[in-house]
């Protein structure tokens, strides 16, 4: 049943947006959306139990609408179009945040990235 699942994998769907997994799926602990063609992270705020996001291969241009998502532990960007360091400010209250990958997008080419988000998050463990 979709309602009870714990882990999905929508990986090189051609996918453009997010929609009806929140609302859906709220038992998902992992959720790979890696190689689609989402712009903005949204509608996954519900995800209360979600431990790890991929939204690697994307378009995403900012951090977003992940504070609903208590559980989240592990979060990757790699290769995007977040230019706005600042946003990572979003994340400030999944305090179980433990890994964020940046690698690959405009913000990580910034001299002291890492420094500035390990400022703003203390709880990470690993930003690449």
């Amino acid at each position: 049943e979709i309602f009870s699942l714990e882990e999905i994998s929508l990986h090189q769907q051609e996918i453009e947006r997010i929609e009806h997994i929140g609302q859906w799926c709220r038992d998902l602990k992992i959720l790979y959306l890696q190689n689609n063609l989402i712009p903005k992270i949204e509608n996954i705020g519900k995800l209360k139990k979600l431990e790890y996001l991929n939204l690697a291969l994307n378009n995403i241009e900012r951090i977003e609408n992940l504070e609903g998502c208590e559980s989240l532990q592990k979060l990757d960007l790699t290769v995007n179009f977040v230019g706005e360091l600042s946003s990572i400010r979003s994340l400030i209250h999944n305090v179980h945040l433990r890994e964020l990958y940046l690698v690959g997008n405009p913000c990580a080419e910034f001299e002291g990235y890492r420094q500035f988000a390990t400022a703003t998050l203390p709880q990470l463990k690993v930003t690449v």
